[in-house]
């Protein structure tokens, strides 16, 4: 991804890629669980794939273990692509 990262490009990305999973756009919001959304191991590897592959933000797979709702994966991709 070529355009600098900050954290409405992250959220962007983040709210695209759990759509893609199924997930109703309207449904994507920080404190909504993984486990209400219906996002599941195998799903978080996809996004964890997804993030490092498309977004350029070193994760590992294993980052994403214990995250139960969307505003952890925020805060998990703000740290990582060290966006304040």
């Amino acid at each position: 991804m070529s355009e600098t990262l900050d954290r409405a490009t992250i959220e962007q990305f983040i709210t695209d890629a759990l759509v893609e999973l199924g997930v109703d756009a309207a449904d994507v919001r920080p404190g909504a669980a993984l486990d209400d959304l219906e996002i599941d191991s195998l799903d978080m590897v996809e996004l964890a794939q997804s993030v490092k592959r498309d977004l350029g933000v070193p994760v590992r797979t294993k980052d994403f273990d214990g995250i139960d709702t969307v505003g952890q994966i925020l805060e998990l991709c703000y740290e990582k692509a060290g966006v304040e």
